[in-house]
């Protein structure tokens, strides 16, 4: 079994679906079925179940998986100490960014970082922490920007900047007119939210306890990203909470809804990278450390 065809199996069972799996791996779903087709023959045995709408991963799939993305990783740790001895900053980068950072946090860092290294072009993918976490550790990404706090064994994890988080409501709430929300409030609220496995859901809800309760968010609707979200917001859908970096800029932008800051303690997010231990360029993360402190985020505060 060749590195290429173990990242083929890896992806598959990451996405659990052919054309993701193609996707992730820059091939067309044919070269990767044909891939798979021909380990599993070379095994004598079945990796993967295929069903119609789903992808599911056998026993000894699973042990196969395993076993390779230890070798991946290894092959990582081989190609790393052989780029080690070349100018850490020229080259690719590859960097990762979950969906709710960036679109507000590129437009700055991408010039940022053409000035702090101009040698240096970016590989983006926006995906869930869940994806980009594995996508790192087989090497598939050199860096990735997150919410932390985050810590696994292999990876370095640095905090960067905190981020508060602000309430917005449509102009005709009846909120619209106060100064501040406090988070018990939102209790009751048609609360909109991003889908399920996307943390900074999980951010929201954590910052305001009472929503966990059961029945909580029985009168909450769901959106698939913060800028639909805004829109489901000035429509007069409900109310939402959503970082200072999305939400600050619609109060001179939007007339349609109003940004409120939370009352007393404000919840927010500590935002950071985070790479492999084993990573041969330290100065390439240090640029884009120092490219992110050089962004005028809206309302974020520098971690020292």
């Amino acid at each position: 079994m060749t590195l290429t065809e173990m990242r083929y199996i890896v992806a598959l069972a990451r996405e659990r679906h052919f054309g993701k799996a193609a996707e992730s791996c820059h091939v067309s779903q044919p070269t990767l079925s044909v891939a798979l087709k021909k380990v599993e023959g070379q095994l004598g045995a079945a990796l993967f179940e295929r069903a119609a709408s789903d992808v599911r991963i056998t026993a000894l799939g699973e042990r196969i998986v395993a076993q390779a993305r230890r070798v991946l990783e290894e092959a990582v740790k081989l190609e790393e100490i052989a780029e080690a001895s070349g100018d850490p900053m020229s080259g690719q980068l590859r960097v990762g960014i979950i969906y709710t950072i960036a679109p507000y946090l590129l437009p700055q860092l991408i010039p940022a970082l053409s000035r702090e290294a101009p040698k240096m072009p970016l590989f983006l993918k926006e995906d869930f922490t869940g994806n980009l976490i594995p996508a790192l550790k087989a090497g598939e990404l050199d860096v990735i920007v997150i919410a932390l706090p985050f810590a696994e064994p292999g990876l370095v994890a640095q905090a960067v900047y905190n981020e508060p988080f602000r309430v917005v409501v449509p102009s005709v709430h009846p909120w619209a007119v106060r100064s501040d929300v406090l988070p018990d409030e939102l209790d009751g609220q048609n609360l909109l939210l991003l889908g399920q496995g996307n943390c900074f859901r999980d951010q929201v809800l954590e910052s305001c306890p009472r929503l966990t309760a059961p029945d909580a968010l029985e009168h909450s609707l769901e959106g698939s990203s913060l800028e639909t979200i805004r829109y489901m917001v000035a429509s007069g859908a409900g109310v939402a909470v959503m970082p200072s970096t999305a939400a600050d800029p619609l109060i001179e932008r939007e007339p349609m809804v109003r940004v409120l800051p939370f009352a007393g303690v404000q919840p927010q997010r500590t935002v950071g990278l985070v790479w492999r231990v084993t990573f041969p360029r330290p100065q390439a993360i240090d640029a884009v450390r120092a490219a992110l402190l050089a962004c005028q985020l809206p309302g974020t505060t520098t971690v020292r």
